[in-house]
């Protein structure tokens, strides 16, 4: 038997097998389990719920609410995710210069990210709070208090906040394990042909951080489509469902209406748009557009 070929077609395989059987249990698994419970009734007895097919999922799309809660994360994608791939690379640039003090900074500027997100939620909503100090300094310079958290049109907006301040260490770092890759030859050719700060980092950084960005966008965006704590302890969807995600709706559902096959449902449709967010995110990878 030639056990170098057998090794060579096989052995791949058995590295491939432990992440194999992790997805089986702890994604595919509880998937299908979940499909099988958005399929129950559970509003009559929880103990012993009814078959009712795809009863859950007609119900989820004509609800208001779950439209409403869609929206809203669909709002939380579309601010929070362009502030976490743009401002996180802003900083990474800076602090990959030569500055005294440069390790403070970073430390600094990571500390966030080790903080939990519990602890962080709770002092700002007190910063946030209609006798909080960012209402404080407002008043100073005589503009009327905000309802950072009680107002519809700002509560959404100021749990953003919070995500985009916690996340922008993380993802500085990311950039900044990627500028090393960057080869200083092209900065110094960029300098011969004349070209400005702005611009040597436009033709140079930026094309050699694309896969960086695109990592960072795919896991910012999922991580902005599965909101929840912020929401949890800021807000709980309030004022008027204005700060509801789909995740924290989910959560309402499931756990405090004990509505199991609807929240399952609801959970199940979620699953399939971060799923498609996903492969498209990958498929563009992929396909060479974040290549250098």
């Amino acid at each position: 038997m030639d056990y170098s070929r057998y090794c060579k077609k096989y052995v791949p395989y058995l590295f491939l097998a432990p992440a194999l059987i992790l997805l089986i249990v702890f994604f595919f698994i509880p998937f299908f389990e979940s499909f099988y419970i958005s399929t129950l009734d559970y509003s009559n007895d929880i103990y012993n719920p009814v078959f009712v097919g795809l009863s859950n999922y007609t119900t989820l799309f004509h609800s208001s609410l779950f439209w409403k809660t869609m929206w809203n994360t669909v709002v939380y994608l579309v601010v929070a995710v362009p502030l976490l791939v743009i401002i996180p690379l802003i900083i990474a640039i800076v602090i990959n210069q030569k500055l005294k003090f440069i390790n403070f900074y970073r430390v600094s500027i990571y500390m966030p990210v080790v903080v939990s997100i519990v602890v962080a939620g709770i002092a700002w909503k007190w910063l946030y709070a209609d006798s909080g100090i960012l209402n404080y300094f407002i008043s100073i310079l005589g503009v009327e208090k905000i309802g950072w958290l009680t107002d519809p049109k700002y509560s959404i907006f100021s749990v953003i906040a919070v995500t985009v301040w916690k996340g922008l260490g993380y993802y500085m770092m990311i950039y900044l394990a990627a500028l090393t890759s960057v080869p200083n030859d092209l900065y110094e050719a960029a300098d011969i042909d004349g070209a400005n700060l702005f611009q040597k980092h436009l033709a140079v950084t930026i094309p050699h951080l694309l896969p960086a960005i695109a990592l960072v966008s795919i896991i910012s965006s999922i991580s902005a489509m599965k909101v929840f704590v912020e929401i949890y302890v800021m807000t709980q969807g309030g004022p008027l469902n204005s700060s509801m995600t789909v995740v924290y709706y989910i959560y309402q559902k499931a756990f405090e209406n004990l509505d199991l096959g609807y929240a399952s449902a609801c959970g199940v449709v979620l699953m399939i748009i971060i799923m498609a967010i996903s492969v498209l995110n990958i498929k563009k990878i992929e396909g060479g557009n974040f290549g250098v």
